[in-house]
């Protein structure tokens, strides 16, 4: 039977087949032609109210049992005994590779699938809470992030729907004292921090939040942050503040990033332009900064034959510059990183002991609002 870490392989597999290959080796126009969906748009009946009462619209949530996919941990690594009780809500990249829809059906076991592995290398590292949650939702297909039609964006507002419906079923089914960690990467990170504009800020929410993870998703300073409620995290432990990065090696390349970044539209309604990126750092828990790569608790690394893996201390370091985060000379993970040395697949794995660290520590120092 192959081994739990080729789902974490896998996921990086289902990234580079669809999205590496396309962008390293043809023009732009072309990775449009390959992935942009060609029909109309679909609009996206809402769910039934109560559609998240039912366990089957969870990848993962208390009592789903052994074949939960965020329970994953690496070689060699078992749980301490140190669980935490606060919540971990979890939303997860982009899985949906097709192109016969701009919203990804439930009923597409491809997909669906492949979630699931995105959730065993990238959700793990926040599975000491004992009440993890990660809901199913109609993901906005990969190429609605490719063009600037506006049916992508009717896609993305759809799939978003969703996620806010999960969260809104999220907060109701959790104990009404404890801290709450939210977390998500690519996509998943889009709507989180959406989720922070429009569900969090300026509500009792806002004072439960112990840490947020809005990992390989930009966010400005100046245009989105104001608008989010929390802080930047500025040291480590800080509890109730966004952690947020996109890996690079170097020597890096970010013009595709950073051109789209530019010509979008902030929270204050005014172009990002050349607006700083939020860059916090994963190992030193703070904006900005450099760290050694003695400082990396553990990379999580495949093996060579593809059956397993492991924590790797020491592997790369980290600093903040021009709003990415470099980690040095390329570190040989795998085929699959994007144009430029963009290290976007790896963002969370590359930090994976790190993170579990950094997240006991934030649940620790929060406290209840007085």
């Amino acid at each position: 039977m192959v081994r739990k870490f080729l789902y974490f392989v896998v996921f990086c597999i289902v990234i580079g087949v669809a999205g590496v290959v396309a962008l390293r080796h043809y023009a732009r126009d072309l990775s449009e032609m390959a992935f942009v969906p060609k029909v109309r748009f679909e609009p996206q009946n809402p769910l039934a109210g109560n559609a998240y009462d039912d366990p089957a619209m969870w990848f993962s949530r208390p009592g789903i049992g052994t074949n939960d996919p965020v329970r994953w941990l690496p070689e060699g690594l078992t749980e301490d005994g140190d669980a935490l009780t606060a919540p971990v809500f979890f939303i997860h990249p982009t899985s949906y590779l097709g192109r016969e829809h701009w919203n990804a059906p439930l009923d597409d076991t491809e997909s669906q699938d492949r979630a699931r592995l995105f959730l065993r290398g990238m959700a793990s590292p926040f599975n000491k809470s004992v009440d993890m949650w990660a809901p199913r939702y109609r993901q906005a297909a990969f190429g609605a992030f490719l063009t600037t039609k506006p049916e992508a964006q009717e896609a993305i507002d759809a799939a978003y729907a969703d996620i806010a419906q999960a969260f809104a079923f999220f907060v109701t089914s959790i104990p009404a004292d404890r801290p709450i960690v939210l977390a998500a990467h690519s996509q998943g990170s889009l709507h989180l921090i959406r989720l922070l504009r429009e569900k969090v800020a300026g509500t009792p929410l806002e004072s439960r939040i112990a840490a947020v993870y809005a990992v390989g998703w930009p966010i400005s300073v100046e245009h989105d942050l104001p608008a989010l409620g929390l802080p930047a995290c500025a040291t480590a432990a800080q509890p109730g503040c966004i952690m947020s990065w996109s890996s690079f090696a170097e020597p890096a390349d970010p013009s595709q990033v950073i051109e789209t970044y530019a010509a979008s539209t902030g929270f204050d309604g005014t172009l990002r332009g050349d607006s700083e990126i939020l860059c916090t750092n994963p190992l030193t828990g703070g904006t900005g900064g450099a760290a050694p790569a003695s400082a990396n608790l553990g990379t999580l690394v495949p093996s060579a034959d593809l059956s397993e893996g492991k924590l790797e201390p020491g592997l790369v370091p980290a600093k903040c510059e021009g709003g990415l985060l470099l980690i040095g000379p390329p570190p040989k993970l795998g085929p699959y990183v994007l144009p430029g040395n963009n290290y976007h697949v790896y963002d969370i794995p590359l930090f994976w002991a790190n993170l579990r660290a950094d997240m006991k520590a934030r649940v620790q120092a929060w406290k209840p609002a007085s």
